[in-house]
């Protein structure tokens, strides 16, 4: 787990993710946490079926690149939001990360916060060089996010703005 001053953000096991993928309060009764305010977009519960979960399993990986982070908001005792690796470092030492935060949550800091703390943790990571990140362009939230943690805009595509932050 890593702790900030108003968030503790915490690597999900196999069986913890799945009960955050079935979305029915089991996960926040485990971790003894008030409900989430926000429900998993069916399109969002695919995905980490398909993709996160059976990379969870996988003993071969190392498990905090192959799973959901969340976010809990020390003060409210709830999450507000969830960040992941898009895997393990590749063979230039680059990770991808992808975040939300909860509609409720956003704006206040809270993801630039938590991104903040994922980079330090990925700094003493030794195969981590670099993170990679990829925004909407219509997303002006998310890439103040990654300009406030020092990431540099470093292409785009019709509708995304690539960005990335050397780390070593």
């Amino acid at each position: 787990m890593i702790d900030t001053q108003r968030l503790k953000l915490l690597p999900l096991s196999h069986n913890q993710l799945a009960k955050y993928i079935a979305n029915n309060g089991s996960l926040e009764a485990e971790l003894g946490l008030s409900l989430r305010p926000e429900r998993i977009s069916s399109a969002m519960k695919r995905a980490l079926q398909e993709n996160l979960l059976p990379e969870a399993t996988d003993t071969g990986r190392n498990h905090y690149f192959t799973t959901l982070w969340v976010l809990i908001l020390k003060s409210v005792n709830g999450i507000i939001g969830d960040l992941c690796f898009v895997g393990e470092p590749d063979e230039d030492g680059e990770v991808e990360i992808g975040y939300a935060t909860y509609e409720d949550f956003r704006n206040k800091g809270y993801m630039t916060e938590a991104v903040a703390a994922i980079i330090q943790w990925a700094k003493s990571q030794e195969d981590v060089k670099s993170i990679f990140a990829e925004t909407a362009k219509d997303n002006p939230a998310s890439f103040a996010v990654l300009t406030k943690n020092h990431f540099k805009k470093v292409g785009e595509a019709d509708d995304l703005f690539y960005w990335r932050l050397v780390i070593s």
